[in-house]
């Protein structure tokens, strides 16, 4: 979500005493959007919630919904608009948040798309630059795909880089987190000295797992082959779902145990964890203001 178009877009709505405040300080004449969760550029919201402040008391939800849909038809869009109490806080009152991450597929380029046990074997590999993925419906600027499955430890000689990875082995492991307060230090980034440490850094994942899907795709009849990996918890660190997919991929890809999330956790160096997947492929899909529903789930196996 813009959150700049939306600020842009409640200045009308702003009441007079703040108006002039803005004035007297050469500000433009905006409005100040409170949002449910943060998210990195590059990351879609399908499910945001805002609110703002104002004493105004002639304002109707239809004014409101018509200006923020007008500041950029077909990319933002009101699903709806209530009147709140003034302690209603979009983030802080939030009881959960999903986040969905789709990771698309080189489909049978390398022949191989089983192994012996029967799990299905993605292949995925980075193009002569190292730097982009196809995803065979456009480019997709991604990071270094290598980086998506290998520690970056310089010790680990390349020729022995794992290439394929499971995803009910990525299932696995994503699944052993569920139900559980959880430090997801070593899994977040660029976070202040004080959310380093303690209860800051403790998640509660509700839901965690991980499957194969398809999406439309011009080029392809059957659709794009993709994972989809799906977290439902009461709060995120910074960058902490986008490391979460990347390193599951990567122990999936080495074959670790199906606790190695869970023993990454007591790592004491980040460079434990691989660095972030790509934000394109993220997406905050909902937010709840009520207990989290075991059965409201988007994947069930």
């Amino acid at each position: 979500m813009n959150h700049n178009l939306v600020e842009k877009s409640l200045g009308k709505f702003v009441d007079e005493k703040k108006a002039q405040v803005l004035k007297d300080k050469c500000l433009p004449l905006e409005g100040c959007a409170v949002v449910a969760g943060r998210t990195d550029k590059g990351v879609t919201a399908l499910q945001q919630v805002c609110s703002f402040y104002t004493w105004r008391k002639d304002i109707k939800s239809e004014d409101i919904e018509v200006a923020i849909n007008s500041a950029a038809p077909g990319t933002l869009r009101v699903k709806s608009v209530s009147e709140v109490s003034r302690v209603f806080h979009p983030n802080f009152s939030a009881k959960w948040r999903r986040y969905l991450y789709i990771f698309p597929f080189n489909d049978g380029e390398d022949g191989q798309q089983s192994s012996p046990s029967g799990e299905d074997i993605e292949q995925f590999r980075s193009n002569e630059s190292g730097d982009e993925l196809n995803n065979g419906c456009g480019e997709s600027h991604y990071e270094s795909v290598q980086n998506l499955i290998i520690n970056d430890n310089e010790e680990i000689d390349s020729g022995n880089k794992p290439k394929t990875f499971s995803v009910r082995r990525v299932n696995q492991l994503l699944q052993q987190l569920e139900g559980k307060l959880l430090s997801y230090k070593m899994f977040a980034r660029d976070t202040k000295a004080s959310r380093n440490v303690g209860p800051p850094t403790e998640c509660f994942m509700y839901h965690a797992r991980a499957t194969e899907a398809r999406l439309p795709c011009p080029d392809s009849i059957e659709g794009r082959r993709v994972m989809c990996v799906e977290l439902v918890a009461n709060r995120f660190l910074r960058k902490m779902v986008r490391v979460l997919v990347a390193t599951s991929i990567r122990e999936a890809a080495a074959g670790a145990e199906e606790d190695a999330l869970l023993k990454l956790m007591d790592a004491t160096c980040r460079r434990a964890t691989a660095p972030p997947a790509p934000a394109d492929g993220l997406c905050l899909v909902d937010v709840g203001y009520a207990e989290f529903n075991p059965q409201n789930r988007l994947i069930c196996n």
